[in-house]
């Protein structure tokens, strides 16, 4: 348990990064889920058109540090080759 005040302080910052960080995080992961959803479901021109949604989320989370550049773009690259391969 934090002795100081400031790390009782630290602790309280810790606990309101870690909430907001969290929140970052499931919105990323739910813009990738809903492109993966349209894909799966087959509708490609609805998936295109969720991956351009999608690609504003991510860059801005990598953008904010939530996750890294590359993983960013890895995510991206891999999104846009499973609609492309799409029928």
């Amino acid at each position: 348990m934090a002795n100081t005040k400031q790390a009782r302080k630290r602790a309280r910052q810790a606990v309101a990064r870690n909430q907001h960080l969290s929140a970052q995080r499931s919105q990323y992961r739910t813009a990738i889920k809903a492109v993966r959803k349209l894909i799966v479901a087959g509708d490609k021109t609805a998936a295109a058109e969720a991956f351009v949604k999608a690609q504003k989320v991510i860059d801005t989370m990598a953008g904010k540090s939530v996750l890294h550049k590359n993983a960013a773009a890895r995510h991206k690259s891999r999104l846009a080759a499973a609609i492309k391969a799409m029928a």
